[in-house]
């Protein structure tokens, strides 16, 4: 596609992605390899974090849960 000049619709139908894929393909390795490196691991911390998000926001409701029981126990 990008050295020969064809089509990108075509080029995805012939490896059976959607053309979105394509140019994110494109996107994606065109860059020089310290960027790519720098993309794949700001894409790695956002998962840690995403992760660590639910599990904390988790935590957060089952404190919330057993606050509200013992103060209706107790009280």
């Amino acid at each position: 596609m990008t050295e020969r000049g064809h089509p990108a619709t075509v080029v995805a139908a012939r490896l059976g992605v959607s053309s979105h894929s394509l140019y994110q393909w494109v996107k994606r390795y065109s860059a020089p390899p310290a960027e790519r490196q720098k993309a794949d691991d700001q894409q790695t911390e956002m998962k840690r974090l995403k992760a660590e998000l639910k599990r904390v926001t988790e935590e957060r409701d089952i404190l919330k849960k057993a606050a509200a029981y013992f103060a209706k126990m107790s009280g």
